[in-house]
């Protein structure tokens, strides 16, 4: 590992070498059923959804080795989280939940368990609109050492603050794993992307869809997850930090005009977030001319976490994202944040100066 500094990817996304792989894991009674392909979306970037120097006969991502090339001899990551995707919300929730499983123990057994250097953490991906089944699957392999966060879906026929989820997250904080939404979808049955219903074009998709992270926020704190648990963590992993500070400003406004109403909500809703929300950086965050003076104004040093989004094709690598930022920003965003978000003191210890 590094001699100065560590670099922690937080957002890297591993996939199968091809679809069929995924039966090798299921449950048998699912093994036949028509499972959906990972690439089947509604919106696709124009030029290739992965990285253009991916497209070499093995799916963008798939290969441990490769993978782990890019990040650690050539992008000089130090410790990587995982979080596959699945296959978003799909009809019959038994299926999903069964795909989620599979998912995990493909991650574990192909990808965690197979890797000697102790540089690739996991994630336990779970289905949302399951919630015995996800309580479950995090009960399966919450104790797994090197599973460190819970994942669902950025997309999601509810907020995440209303209460058929909350046995999700109080077994999430139970196990000390926050819970890291990702944009994870287009199989049939998601929302529209954007309030006013669906962009034509891709462009428009991935300006708005990670927008959705505020309405999940503002009901984790309105209807009082966050004060109920306090030691629930949330990561939004497809950034959206830039214009957090107006949204929750404008949060914070009607919470003081109507307390009565949320009287369980004890302090301004701001004052919830370094307690319990962590955003992994993107490549359309901004302002980049600005960036060092963005974060000491809106105060978000503290909560932002460097992710590569390796393979996708917007992938950036942490000169990029901490371009212009001083030390102790740079420092935070590049691995501190992450080791005090996940625990990895143990993995860090020695590391750094």
């Amino acid at each position: 590992m590094s001699d100065s500094s560590l670099i922690i990817d937080t957002n890297v996304q591993p996939h199968f070498r091809h679809n069929a792989e995924i039966r090798k894991f299921i449950a048998p009674a699912y093994k036949n059923r028509a499972i959906p392909d990972v690439e089947q979306q509604w919106y696709q970037a124009p030029g290739g959804d992965y990285r253009a120097d991916l497209y070499d006969g093995k799916y963008p991502g798939s290969d441990p080795d490769t993978v782990c090339r890019h990040l650690f001899d050539d992008g000089g990551v130090d410790l990587a989280i995982l979080n596959p995707l699945t296959r978003g919300n799909i009809a019959d929730y038994l299926l999903n939940s069964r795909i989620c499983a599979a998912t995990n123990d493909w991650l574990i057994a192909r990808w965690l368990d197979a890797d000697t250097t102790g540089r690739l953490l996991g994630t336990i991906r779970v289905n949302p609109e399951d919630p015995r089944g996800a309580v479950a699957e995090i009960e399966r392999l919450g104790a797994h050492p090197k599973m460190v966060q819970v994942g669902v879906p950025m997309q999601s026929r509810e907020p995440y603050g209303k209460p058929m989820f909350e046995t999700i997250w109080e077994a999430a904080a139970a196990h000390g794993l926050p819970v890291a939404v990702h944009i994870n979808g287009g199989n049939g049955v998601d929302r529209a992307p954007t309030f006013a219903g669906h962009a034509d074009t891709y462009p428009g998709y991935a300006a708005f869809m990670p927008l959705n992270y505020f309405v999940h926020l503002a009901t984790l704190i309105v209807e009082g997850v966050f004060g109920r648990h306090p030691n629930l963590r949330f990561t939004f992993a497809d950034g959206g930090y830039d214009i957090l500070t107006p949204l929750i400003w404008r949060l914070d406004t009607f919470w003081l005009s109507n307390r009565d109403q949320t009287p369980w909500v004890d302090r301004y809703p701001s004052q919830y977030l370094k307690d319990h929300v962590r955003f992994c950086s993107s490549a359309f965050d901004g302002p980049a001319a600005q960036a060092q003076r963005w974060l000491e104004f809106s105060d978000k040093a503290d909560l932002l976490m460097y992710g590569s989004s390796y393979p996708h094709w917007s992938t950036t690598s942490p000169q990029d994202v901490t371009a212009g930022l001083g030390d102790q920003q740079r420092e935070k965003v590049l691995w501190r944040n992450a080791s005090d978000l996940f625990g990895l003191a143990s993995l860090t210890k020695g590391r750094v100066p």
